[in-house]
């Protein structure tokens, strides 16, 4: 058939590229009369950036989807669970300035009793402790599932912490054995387009000229098909959110050490450190804006939390710096090439938004597949619609977590100014002192962040909860139970689930046993 799209072709490898080629892959009809192929071209000299360490809950679809083990990836990946984020010295800076963004959401009343119940029955508790059985299990550095669950099953809502270079040779290793995905090894020197602009194929150095009918770009921040051959422009939001550094370290731990069920960020004066537990390591970063911090006040900023946490053998680890842009592209899906990851753009890494914008972008494409090249255009239209929504989404609820502070330092202040909010988000904020964030603020069928995202939020960093007004409560007697069940569920939780480090040290050791003694 003149057109028909079944050749595809992704260009870098890296996180972005084999998940994009696996998913693809994973759903391809073997039995179509003209099947799609799948081919990777991946640099041989670009290693992966290897800190994009955190997923969101999606991940565990991801995976089952394209046919992984669940052992096999926490194994292969030196993985451990997530049970979201923890935010330290963001609200004020002082002692006990803490609250916790959990996966779980509140239980199901209206958003206006939710609150309400938290005021009435929560007492002294923090918003997160009120609603959710998760704050209490991750608090204990707890799993969110027992060994004998079936994979991706859990008693809470949870993703991973990862390796995100070990991850990415995982999904090689599935892409090609297991889903046929073609690996080419080799450079890209030359991007070839027909008349009317669409990439007919990419030029390698010593494998030739590779034709496809849809390209993938997973090349980064380099952009080499939608940003160089397309020229399709990249809008800075650095005027929202003003974090363009890091400095990242990777710290071994002791195989005895707990590992925590959060991501922690912890707020400094002029960003923040991420803190990310794996089973043989911690991954940790100070996030910064080079306006308002210098490299080397930075490295001394990581020093100094490194010696608050009694890490031992810290002194000679080398730093990693990184710089980035945060922003994205004006278009994401530009005639016959797709950007996934990095190639699409990077938002600073809180809440960690990079690797679940390569999984929704893929999925996208795959609902809205163009069976030939005369219907792409109008796919691409809808495509760039929707990710330009879920772009500025991510933008707003991102800088939610400034505009609330009450730090004196001139970088929290500068976020605070008017010129730096985004129109809709003071618009929100001003309603939310009348009644809290619910689905009425968020209209669209798969938000990225929902209502309860920002509650806890909101309600974490003080965020006045809005007056009962003229309303009465729906169900009162509904709202009170609901509240002790999310106490009496933390208590049985908490007797019942295994810590993380003994989830993990478990599972190790049952991989590297005999059959024999296993059965």
């Amino acid at each position: 058939m003149d057109g028909l799209v079944s050749r595809i072709v992704v260009i870098g490898g890296g996180t972005a590229g084999w998940l994009a080629a696996s998913l693809i892959a994973a759903r391809a009809d073997p039995a179509a009369a003209v099947p799609l192929t799948v081919t990777l071209i991946e640099s041989p000299d670009v290693p992966t950036i290897g800190v994009g360490e955190g997923t969101w809950p999606t991940m565990r679809g991801t995976l089952q989807s394209i046919g992984v083990s669940e052992a096999d990836f926490l194994l292969a990946c030196d993985a451990s669970f997530k049970q979201g984020s923890r935010f330290d010295g963001w609200r004020t800076g002082s002692a006990g300035d803490s609250y916790l963004h959990p996966f779980t959401p509140p239980p199901a009343v209206s958003a206006r009793d939710l609150v309400r119940g938290w005021r009435a029955e929560g007492g002294d508790l923090r918003f997160a402790s009120a609603v959710s059985a998760q704050a209490r299990v991750c608090a204990l550095d707890l799993a969110p599932r027992q060994r004998g669950m079936p994979d991706y099953a859990g008693a809470l809502n949870y993703a991973y912490h990862l390796d995100a270079g070990k991850f990415a040779a995982f999904l090689s290793r599935h892409a090609t054995e297991r889903l046929g995905v073609r690996h080419i090894r080799d450079h890209v020197v030359a991007v070839e387009q027909t008349e009317n602009g669409d990439i007919r194929a990419v030029g390698t150095a010593g494998h030739g000229t590779i034709e496809g009918d849809l390209f993938l770009d997973c090349t980064g921040h380099s952009a080499l098909l939608i940003g160089k051959a397309l020229g399709v422009p990249f809008l800075d939001r650095g005027d929202v959110l003003f974090n363009d550094r890091a400095i990242a370290v990777q710290v071994p731990v002791p195989p005895d050490s707990a590992v925590a069920a959060q991501t922690n960020a912890t707020a400094h004066a002029a960003g923040w450190i991420w803190d990310i537990g794996l089973p043989t390591r911690r991954g940790i970063g100070c996030v910064y804006s080079s306006r308002h911090l210098s490299d080397d006040d930075a490295a001394a900023t990581l020093s100094g939390y490194l010696k608050d946490q009694h890490l031992p053998g810290t002194g000679d680890l080398p730093f990693r710096q990184l710089r980035f842009r945060s922003g994205h592209r004006e278009r994401f899906w530009q005639r016959n090439c797709v950007a996934v990851g990095l190639s699409a753009g990077f938002l600073e890494p809180l809440e960690a938004s990079a690797i679940v914008l390569v999984e929704l972008s893929v999925t996208a494409l795959l609902e809205s597949f163009p069976r030939t090249r005369s219907t792409m255009d109008l796919h691409a239209a809808r495509f760039n619609t929707l990710f330009r929504y879920r772009w500025d989404r991510i933008v707003e609820f991102l800088k939610l977590h400034y505009v609330l502070s009450k730090r004196d330092e001139p970088y929290w202040r500068d976020h605070r100014g008017a010129g730096t909010m985004p129109a809709r988000l003071g618009e929100l904020l001003t309603i939310w002192r009348d009644q809290p964030p619910s689905p009425m603020d968020f209209p669209q069928a798969d938000e990225i962040f929902p209502a309860a995202s920002y509650q806890y939020v909101l309600y974490g960093m003080g965020f006045a909860a809005p007056d009962p007004g003229q309303l009465r409560v729906e169900a009162p007697d509904e709202v009170a139970a609901a509240f002790n069940t999310v106490q009496q569920r933390g208590r049985a939780l908490a007797a019942s689930l295994p810590s993380n480090r003994i989830y993990l040290d478990a599972l190790r050791a049952a991989s590297s046993a005999p059959k024999e003694q296993i059965n």
